[in-house]
């Protein structure tokens, strides 16, 4: 019997504001343990939360984004619950009437439905210390830094059928985040984080098989290798005739496997009530679409203007909109003028490899979009070629000032050599060295034209023209016979 995957997911992404949703607190990571609080995020008796009115603002703009319809009304709710970390036994939350819901988002073909997106606060964190016992650690420190911060949590319908479209969902969904600003997506942060919603069914069938929800994964590989291992469990314990649980599950990197963390609530079990001490809200429709004419361009919006402009593949398009500043940087390239395809190929390829190695992004380089074009300029009109545009490239990316090309590449001595003459002489020479593959060659071994190729590049420490080297060996390697090995 064959069955099919359903997955849903809930993404909890902080909102970028400045304050927490609630209270005055700075947001900012990295502080030390409760140094960000105040009587209403640590919960003291009689302090009245105040809401911050930037949060509602992200809450819109990002349901705007997800197609979402705004709610004209909303309100907020306590969701009860006890917990170490949640200072009032309950989180303010939104339950029946959220800001944002029945949008989409799309990957690829598959429309993948947003059942709805709603404001809520954020608990704090415990952090486990002490002798690592039989148990593990002995005692737990809470840090509330994190109590009170803005979460907009964006839950999807079970439209997903896949750990890769799981996958594909999350990466566009994190882009859109960071292109309109309201959220830095990152994951070892805890400010992009994600929980699945997994079961499965027979192959064909309409109805719904019971859920499993698997938590504390950290990167979007951990989230498709979490999702599979939980596909693999349940798919060999309904072949054994086991009943699937509805329970939470915890994600093992180590062990590469889900394990039970607790059996799952339901929506009755957090006893939700409307939260006495915020007034419901009223969003004006003229507010609403304010924000709406200061929406930037979206990533799949940008791709079809990258496609259809500037004519890159689907692949590279995808590639450069991916990272919202690689893709302002080549944008600001195209403004000045360079060709379109030539910037985006340095940047796909030298400058992608070098911010990968050297775990820096393009603003920590002395990189300039006026640099970009002038290397795109000189490699079009044959001053330099592939080979020494990409070692000017790198010289920029990993200097430490602002350069001029042009200079740069006068004092490296880089300039294209395209003398027929002084190239014929050096083809030649190389010819002449490797009398035994030249035999090789004209037996029928062709393949090692590129021998001949690459070591004539080397001689001119890859300043050649690779036109004239070819057209040059086309000339003096002569015909090979038809044995061709």
């Amino acid at each position: 019997m064959n069955y099919e995957t359903v997955i849903g997911l809930e993404v909890h992404a902080q909102l970028k504001t400045k304050s927490k949703i609630f209270c005055g607190c700075p947001t900012d990571f990295g502080a030390s343990p409760n140094e960000q609080v105040c009587p209403i995020c640590l919960g003291m008796p009689g302090m009245l939360p105040v809401l911050n009115s930037k949060v509602v603002e992200f809450g819109v703009r990002c349901g705007i984004a997800l197609n979402c319809k705004i709610a004209k009304h909303t309100k907020f709710d306590r969701k009860n619950y006890f917990y170490p970390d949640l200072p009032k036994a309950y989180q303010i939350s939104q339950l029946d009437q959220p800001i944002c819901q029945q949008g989409y988002l799309n990957i690829g073909e598959r429309r993948v439905g947003i059942t709805r997106a709603h404001l809520e606060e954020d608990a704090g964190k415990l952090v486990h210390a002490g002798a690592a016992g039989l148990h593990g650690s002995d005692y737990s420190l809470v840090d509330f830094n994190r109590s009170g911060i803005p979460l907009l949590e964006i839950v999807s319908e079970p439209d997903l059928r896949s750990p890769e479209e799981a996958r594909q969902y999350l990466t566009e969904l994190r882009n859109i985040l960071r292109y309109l600003d309201v959220c830095d997506g990152n994951l070892e942060e805890g400010s992009f984080r994600c929980d699945a919603n997994v079961s499965i069914r027979e192959q064909g069938s309409d109805k719904l098989g019971t859920k499993v929800e698997i938590k504390n994964m950290n990167s979007f590989r951990a989230v498709q290798r979490a999702i599979q291992s939980e596909i693999d469990r349940q798919t060999e314990a309904v072949k054994k005739g086991e009943r699937i649980v509805q329970e939470t599950r915890l994600w093992n990197e180590a062990s590469q496997s889900t394990f039970p963390m607790r059996s799952k609530e339901e929506a009755h079990d957090y006893r939700y009530l409307p939260e006495p001490d915020l007034v419901p809200l009223e969003l004006d429709p003229a507010w609403i679409k304010q924000i709406e004419s200061t929406m930037p361009e979206l990533p799949d919006a940008r791709r079809q203007r990258y496609m259809a402009d500037a004519g890159l593949s689907f692949d590279d398009a995808y590639v450069l909109v991916e990272t919202k500043e690689l893709s302002d940087f080549y944008d600001q390239t195209l403004k000045l003028g360079a060709n379109p395809k030539g910037a985006a190929n340095l940047l796909l390829g030298a400058t992608i490899a070098y911010l990968k190695e050297a775990k820096k992004t393009i603003s920590e380089t002395s990189l300039t979009a006026k640099n970009l074009k002038e290397i795109v300029d000189n490699l079009t009109s044959g001053l330099l070629n592939n080979t020494t545009a990409k070692q000017i490239l790198t010289d920029i990316l990993s200097g430490s000032k602002i350069v001029d090309v042009n200079e740069l590449i006068k004092s490296k001595g880089l300039a294209q050599v395209s003398d027929e003459g002084e190239i014929a002489k050096i083809v030649d020479e190389v010819l002449e060295k490797n009398p035994s593959q030249l035999a090789d060659y004209r037996s029928g071994k062709t393949k090692l034209r590129q021998f001949f190729f690459g070591e004539t590049m080397k001689a001119t420490k890859g300043k050649a023209n690779p036109q004239v080297i070819n057209k040059l060996l086309d000339e003096k390697l002569g015909p090979a016979t038809t044995n061709v090995q």
